[in-house]
């Protein structure tokens, strides 16, 4: 085996690779595009950078939210069960070209973040990268683990639209050493192989 052949850019970078969800594949990164790579392991608002890759603005679409309570200690979040979380769902797709680029399902611990940050992700849907970095906060992103999967529990219009299968990861959000978001992307796996929209 080469060098070349055994490099892995996104070894050190996964926190928690070996424990993955089971229904996550392995993914080999040499199929993968170069901006669906880049997905993997930025570590930014990645609404800017789709945005400034594919030359479009982007809409964040907010598909669903609901209240829900944790009914045991949550490892990730270290949130202890009775926790309330906010469940959010939303769709990034490009403003012209409405071209889905991601489905994000999040986790936030709603007690954890400003109380400005809380009305703006309820009442107006918008990113959370977008809404904590308004506010100012101190946060970092840590990803956790990443692989490839046939989604069975998109909504139909999301299924519809990107063939179910993607490539995803999750990582959360910590803000003054304590998980304030834990996030799961799913990027279509055919997003950057289907023709431009210009």
């Amino acid at each position: 085996m080469s060098i070349a052949t055994a490099f892995d850019p996104l070894n050190a970078l996964m926190r928690a690779q070996p424990e993955r969800p089971p229904e996550l594949g392995a993914v080999n990164l040499r199929v993968l595009t170069p901006f669906q790579r880049a997905l993997l392991v930025i570590d930014g608002t990645v609404t800017k950078f789709i945005e400034a890759y594919v030359m479009e603005p982007v809409d964040i679409r907010l598909l669903g939210r609901e209240s829900t309570v944790l009914p045991g200690h949550h490892q990730w979040l270290d949130a202890a069960a009775g926790t309330e979380l906010s469940l959010r769902q939303v769709l990034i797709e490009g403003r012209y070209s409405r071209r889905p680029y991601v489905y994000a399902v999040s986790l936030v611990v709603p007690e954890r973040l400003p109380a400005d940050a809380r009305r703006r992700l309820d009442e107006e849907g918008a990113g959370i990268g977008r809404v904590l970095g308004e506010t100012g906060m101190e946060t970092r992103r840590e990803i956790l683990w990443y692989g490839r999967e046939h989604a069975r529990d998109v909504p139909e219009d999301v299924a519809r639209r990107t063939g179910g299968e993607f490539v995803s990861r999750t990582y959360r959000i910590i803000a003054g050493g304590r998980p304030i978001a834990l996030i799961n992307e799913k990027f279509p796996f055919e997003i950057d192989r289907q023709p431009s929209h210009d």
